[in-house]
């Protein structure tokens, strides 16, 4: 690779071994993404806090590959400098308020956590530990070259805002972190964000649920390629760009998509296609096997348990779930856990929200999820949500019945046990 000489001495070990082992892994990941040369980014977003799997050597006996010294963690035998680009902690394994009592983890746990959270604060990583950043004012520029980590925040910006990154790895993103620097590869390149696959659209979209449903269908169709949707009827607002994205990047490796007039780069499908793309259709019978397929474990309707916020909920979200409660009781035997930022449940603490939602009996929980920190309710054998990603990942992650539903039928399995 063409480096600097800021670069070479920085590799060199100039700045400190642990900047020289950062720069070993953006040099060895360029190369492999045939990169020319490193470029300067403006953030980056990781998902390097302390997890008992977190600590695994990536395949060598060399100290200086353990994984925790290109994660950040405090086990980490370098001494890490501060970050050199505003840096974020993504979603993590525990709800600082709520890990006794809601997931039940030891003390010790809890410590060791908290020990790893002190130590990336100390660094200068903001610890908003969600998957939605780009919610709570941690969010990129149009053409701004980013590094971060979390699928569906990705493929938001990305395609919403019009950012370039990869989908990148802890190590390269805490790499990143120490750097300011990226591989000039995929999505940082102009050719790759072209759309390879045309999808018309010869159906009605039904709202959210209809946008969850097509991003899983579009993520089968098209794997890692670039889509362009072409005739959206109705376009889809910040929630459904959010979900459908999601959804996209689980079934498949989605990064980017372009709707004209609704994401950044594309203003008709004529400026985003590249000569040779694939045409696919999706209509009515594809929308109705992405639905069965996100209901493909389920095998009854008594729910135990029903989960909203994935990936992380807007404040409108937990209005529309206040409005879908109207003042009634969750049932006995189903909990209701929504999952929003910390920022927004802060919020919604102050201005009512959150003590209307919790006197149904639901909770409203942040900083993590169940597919990531592998909690459930105890006594969970079927699970309901309105969301194509946990539909996806949790009944293979924790070996449950899912079943996909819209938000309101949801909300009406918790306070029934049964959904409609």
């Amino acid at each position: 690779m063409n480096l600097t000489e800021t670069q070479r001495a920085m590799a060199s070990g100039d700045e400190g071994e642990a900047v020289a082992a950062a720069m070993t892994v953006l040099i060895e990941y360029g190369e492999i993404m045939g990169a020319e040369r490193l470029i300067p980014i403006s953030s980056a977003a990781g998902a390097n806090i302390y997890g008992p799997r977190h600590s695994r050597p990536l395949g060598s006996d060399d100290p200086a590959r353990l994984f925790a010294q290109y994660s950040l963690n405090t086990d980490a035998a370098l001494d890490a400098p501060p970050v050199r680009v505003p840096s974020c902690q993504l979603i993590g394994p525990i709800d600082r308020e709520n890990a006794g009592d809601v997931q039940n983890m030891p003390p010790e746990a809890i410590a060791k956590v908290a020990e790893s959270s002190d130590y990336l604060d100390g660094l200068g990583v903001s610890l908003l530990s969600t998957c939605t950043p780009y919610q709570v004012g941690f969010l990129p520029r149009f053409g701004e070259h980013v590094a971060w980590m979390e699928s569906s925040a990705v493929v938001f910006i990305n395609s919403v805002i019009g950012a370039r990154t990869n989908t990148e790895g802890r190590e390269s993103a805490a790499a990143s972190m120490l750097t300011g620097l990226t591989p000039e590869a995929g999505l940082h390149l102009d050719a790759p964000r072209r759309a390879t696959v045309r999808i018309v659209v010869d159906t009605e979209i039904p709202a959210t649920f209809g946008w969850n449903a097509f991003g899983y269908w579009i993520g089968s169709a098209v794997e890692d390629r670039v889509p362009v949707l072409d005739g959206v009827q109705a376009a889809p607002d910040f929630v459904q760009l959010k979900q459908f994205g999601a959804a996209a990047a689980s079934s498949g490796d989605v990064e980017l998509f372009h709707l004209p007039g609704v994401t950044a780069e594309c203003t008709s499908v004529e400026q985003v296609i590249t000569d040779d793309a694939e045409v696919l259709t999706f209509g009515a019978a594809e929308l109705a096997w992405a639905i069965d397929r996100l209901n493909a474990t389920r095998t009854g309707d008594d729910v135990d348990f029903v989960m909203i916020g994935c990936p992380h909920a807007s404040y409108e979200q937990l209005q529309q779930v206040a409005a879908l409660l109207d003042g009634r009781r969750v049932d006995d035997g189903t909990a209701l856990w929504i999952f929003t930022p910390d920022a927004l449940r802060r919020r919604a603490r102050d201005e009512g929200l959150l003590a209307l939602i919790e006197s149904s009996g639901a909770r409203i929980l942040s900083d993590t999820c169940p597919a990531i920190a592998q909690f459930l309710p105890r006594g969970t054998r079927r699970f309901a949500t309105d969301s194509a990603k946990q539909a996806h990942y949790l009944p293979a992650i924790m070996g449950i019945e899912g079943a996909f539903a819209t938000t309101a039928d949801c909300v009406q399995a918790a306070l029934t046990g049964r959904l409609p």
